[in-house]
């Protein structure tokens, strides 16, 4: 293939713009203008004339949870997200929709609701989504429905009847089974204590998660992602979402490898334990893991191990230095049954990973957690001398200025979430107050600090739309509102390109064959309609993605010519 008269944005060390890219095979071959390129048509060449669309990298989602998407998305699944539905009552009809459609006996399972988007509940804080709400148009049909962040379940009482859960139910350690003024379960379960619930229903089946991966594929093709993270998967996912980051689902990505129809490269984070263990819970895991090497690690890749140091903060599990509007600091999700002990348990694990060798990534969402992690990382390079171990921060809404130099002087980095900065950046005043909420996923700052930073969509907790995230990380407007939620936080169209490209690419230890437009550099592209980087921001998530090659094969495709 030939590209020419388009703006080939080649995120090189300079940012250079050009106008023409050749690529032969799986591998560019040239970079520059008409007369670099040329030379290399011949009868089978497909020549692309670009007319000034914008030729980019393929896009690098580095932190998103394919099986889980695919199964919370229709028809796998009752959309739940905004705008789909706007408020309880919506929740309520869309489930009598799916009682009336779904075969006998047959659990109903939603996922993306979101009290910030719920008219009720934005109207009365208080008033939070309830068991009740779901009896009246499910009551003998159990209902299972997952919040956009996947740290929050909503259930009926019937499921809470089949899976044992009443006022004297005990939540795991790390877990809440919320209750009403009576004691008795409102059918909210927080954290582990979803467990309860994931145990009760029917593990995904191969073709499940199969049928899931396939879908997740074909939007990210769409969408011009090239590659992406699965950041946990493994027998700590077994009982999060039916087992979507369970080991099996692992057991197919490389069958579908085998088949040839992964469309996108895949990095894999492997979950020895789930949201709560002990240090060691998490050394026999970790020990039991074993060989995991792949046969084409540019396709397939195991990274690392993922660890959840805490919760988030619509739940008030993140882990936070200062007090909640209304109280409380969250806490450490691991076990102990202090903050000191905590903090030596999660200590531990980072230690025991790092000293075998594996690249952590580390769920992090609460200030006082991030440097408490940021130092464990630092302790554990420290004790165990590694190069290149790049460490990385998950999610980091309140990053510090300590963990920022921590993590800068270390080669450490950060994977922020702007679709998820868009989409509860409103909500957020109510638990952390204006200043906090502003401040959350501080692009600027951390970049400035000289943090590696990588940016993921956390789908399904938002749609793996990386325009967005672009056009959010430039401006900072919410997604309920339109408001600037932290201007100082804004970084540049460049900078924020780099973090779903090169930044992403270091994050896979990938930096030196993807991640930029240069010969030698496999031929992963994205071509977005119309000119990126003249583009107004609020115009770039309208901006139609045309092509999508991975490894010099096409694999979307709505161009003219």
């Amino acid at each position: 293939m030939v590209f020419l008269d388009g703006r080939v944005v080649t995120v090189d060390a300079e940012f250079s713009v050009v106008s023409a890219l050749a690529v032969t095979g799986g591998t560019i071959s040239a970079v520059g203008g008409r007369e670099d390129v040329e030379p290399l048509i011949g009868p089978d060449t497909r020549v692309v004339d670009l007319r000034g669309a914008t030729l980019l990298p393929g896009i690098n989602d580095s932190h998103l949870h394919g099986c889980a998407f695919g199964m919370s998305t229709p028809p796998l699944s009752v959309d739940l997200s905004h705008p789909a539905v706007s408020s309880l009552a919506d929740v309520a009809e869309a489930v009598r929709e799916a009682v009336g459609t779904l075969p006998d006996g047959q659990w109903i399972t939603g996922h993306g609701w979101d009290t910030g988007y719920l008219a009720e509940c934005v109207a009365d804080p208080s008033r939070q989504p309830s068991r009740h709400d779901l009896d009246a148009v499910s009551p003998d049909r159990p209902v299972v429905l997952y919040s956009f962040s996947g740290h929050a379940t909503w259930v009926n009482s019937k499921a809470l009847e089949l899976i044992g859960v009443d006022r004297h139910t005990v939540a795991p350690p790390g877990g809440a089974i919320v209750a009403d003024e009576a004691g008795e379960p409102t059918g909210l379960l927080h954290e582990g204590a979803q467990a309860l619930i994931q145990n009760a229903l029917p593990p995904l089946s191969r073709q499940e998660r199969t049928e899931a991966i396939r879908s997740t594929l074909a939007t990210l093709a769409r969408l011009g992602v090239t590659s992406y993270t699965e950041p946990g998967l493994g027998p700590g996912g077994d009982g999060i979402m039916r087992g979507a980051l369970g080991a099996e689902t692992l057991d197919v990505y490389r069958g579908l490898l085998a088949d040839g129809e992964l469309t996108a490269r895949l990095g894999v984070l492997l979950l020895p334990t789930g949201m709560t263990s002990t240090a060691e819970e998490f050394a026999r895991a970790l020990a039991g893991i074993g060989d995991v090497g792949d046969a084409d690690p540019r396709r397939l890749a195991i990274h690392g191990i993922k660890i959840f140091a805490d919760g988030i903060v619509p739940n008030k599990t993140s882990w936070m230095h200062e007090p909640y509007v209304g109280g409380g600091c969250g806490s450490l999700c691991v076990g102990g049954d202090t903050d000191a002990e905590r903090v030596a348990e999660i200590e531990t694990m980072i230690r025991h990973a790092h000293a075998a060798g594996h690249q952590l990534g580390v769920h992090v969402t609460g200030d006082r957690a991030s440097d408490t992690v940021a130092d464990a990382f630092a302790a554990a390079a420290a004790e165990h001398p590694r190069a290149d171990a790049r460490h990385y921060i998950i999610h980091g809404d309140f990053l510090t200025a300590h963990s920022m130099k921590v993590l800068a002087a270390h080669d450490f980095g950060v994977n922020m979430n702007p679709t998820i900065k868009w989409t509860v950046a409103d909500m957020e005043e109510e638990f952390v107050g204006a200043g906090r909420a502003a401040y959350a996923w501080p692009y600027r700052d951390a970049i400035d600090a000289g943090v590696r930073v990588a940016s993921g969509s956390d789908a399904p907790v938002t749609h793996p739309d990386w325009r967005q995230g672009v056009a959010t990380m430039v401006l900072r407007e919410s997604k309920a509102a339109g408001r600037v939620s932290g201007p100082e936080q804004r970084i540049g169209l460049a900078e924020a390109i780099r973090t779903y490209t090169i930044a992403a690419a270091w994050q896979d230890f990938a930096d030196d064959w993807k991640g930029s437009l240069e010969p030698g550099k496999v031929a992963d592209l994205c071509v977005l309609d119309g000119d990126l980087l003249a583009a107004d921001p609020h115009d770039i998530p309208e901006m139609p993605v045309v092509l999508t090659v991975v490894d010099g094969r096409v694999v979307h495709d709505t161009l003219q010519n």
